[in-house]
């Protein structure tokens, strides 16, 4: 009976759903449902976000002010800061961020606290998915038990689910709608419910036998990533040691029209899943006696980079008879990729904090980054791009490639330029010394 009723609800888009953080993953999913006509509650402790959404402001550059107006103003998207406003919803998606401790551990509170918050609203006919990615297994073992307790029997009462996100910030071909979406529910009834529910917004949605299957293709997709940048980062430093530039080996390789995927080099990863969610199934894989030595492995080269884009700036400047301590650094762009606002685990920060570290006067420049916040919580301003602060710069690190950057203009007037991630390929002529990995 339940069953029934959600699904009416949700295929003739009478349902109410609730959307449980408002940040890259969640915002973007509250507007697909609400475009189609669903009325739609976000709930994000930042009154900050709670506001912008409820005066029709977009804080995410992927989603622009002019596709949430409209939605804020017909009242199909609303957002609060309690809990409560999710009482009535019929499905709830939970979006919260999954990091990482300082002791590579994972960081479960958030999912958690929202877990604790919603248990008390959780009424039968109610559809949970939890799409924080995670390590495989929370579904069973942390969602089931907090959100239902012997209160409610799953896939007859209540109906829960784990579908991973899979948004990429700053991708302009692939959005909510045109990304297949993975979806594991713990009943038949449950997948039945979960496939409508992200059918009514989704292309194509594809369903797995259970919530940890879902839970481990994020984990794999991930990973996949991970371990390969690993090794191309790896192959960077054996470059370096032969003399050879790795970015013609990688170019050369790319000609094969089978059999290889090209991955780039760069000075470390950045974002809230490369660098992070193979962590989880490693951290998981530790309590069942195993090691996985592809991804610790694979990690330990990707968290080195930094030091590594360090010292090849310390070695630039030797040669100019210059030491790091007391040179003055410009480094170009901070967030953790190009034409995007989030730092989130950036590598850009781990080289100005190392480079601090040896003495260095560092400034920064991100068109889309106009602060950060260092160790300790220092925060630093980001610098206006002109030709007298390249100039003054004993060295010009280019960290993050965003397209607004004219390379040319920065090889002619710096005088020595790191470049992490090939930017100045083709522009190097006439112009500052350019070392890259």
């Amino acid at each position: 009976m339940h069953k029934n009723q959600l699904l009416e609800r949700l295929n003739s888009h009478t349902a109410k759903v609730g959307i449980i953080g408002l940040g890259y993953v969640g915002l973007p999913l509250a507007v697909a449902f609400a475009e189609v006509g669903i009325e739609v509650i976000g709930v994000d402790l930042d009154p900050r976000k709670v506001e912008a959404i409820n005066k029709g402001v977009s804080y995410i550059p992927d989603i622009p002010t002019e596709q949430v107006a409209p939605l804020a103003k017909s009242g199909k998207l609303r957002a609060a800061n309690n809990y409560e406003a999710l009482k009535d919803v019929d499905a709830v998606s939970i979006c919260v961020p999954t990091p990482l401790l300082k002791t590579k551990d994972p960081d479960m509170s958030y999912v958690t606290s929202s877990l604790d918050a919603l248990a008390p609203l959780v009424h039968p006919g109610m559809l949970i998915v939890l799409e924080s990615t995670t390590y495989p297994g929370t579904t069973n073992e942390l969602v089931i038990p907090k959100l239902v307790d012997g209160r409610f029997k799953v896939g007859e009462e209540v109906f829960i689910a784990f579908s991973p996100e899979r948004i990429d910030p700053g991708n302009p071909k692939y959005g909510v709608k045109n990304t297949p979406k993975v979806i594991g529910g713990v009943t038949e009834a449950c997948q039945e419910v979960g496939c409508a529910y992200y059918g009514q917004i989704i292309d194509q949605v594809i369903p797995v036998g259970s919530p940890t299957v879902a839970e481990l293709v994020k984990l794999l997709e991930n990973t996949f990533r991970a371990v390969n940048i690993g090794l191309v980062n790896e192959l960077a430093l054996m470059c370096d040691k032969l003399g050879v530039d790795v970015w013609e080996v990688i170019r050369a390789a790319t000609t094969k029209p089978f059999g290889f995927m090209p991955f780039y080099p760069g000075p470390g990863l950045g974002g809230h899943c490369i660098p992070i969610d193979p962590l989880y199934l490693s951290w998981k894989m530790k309590s069942l006696n195993y090691t996985a030595r592809f991804i610790d492995l694979a990690s330990e080269i990707n968290t080195s980079m930094p030091v590594y884009v360090v010292n090849k700036i310390a070695h630039a400047l030797n040669d100019e008879s210059k030491a790091v301590r007391g040179s003055k650094i410009a480094v170009l762009g901070v967030a953790y990729k190009k034409d995007i606002d989030d730092v989130r685990e950036s590598p850009a920060l781990d080289v100005i904090q190392l480079l601090e570290e040896r003495g260095a006067v560092v400034s920064y420049h991100d068109p889309y980054v106009p602060s950060v916040r260092l160790e300790h919580g220092r925060k630093m301003e980001s610098t206006p791009l002109t030709s007298e602060w390249l100039r003054e710069a004993d060295c010009v690190a280019i960290i993050t490639n965003h397209s607004t950057f004219d390379y040319g203009w920065v090889v002619k007037t710096a005088k020595l330029v790191m470049d992490t991630r090939n930017a100045t390929a083709g522009k190097r002529s006439g112009g500052a010394r350019v070392v890259g990995l």
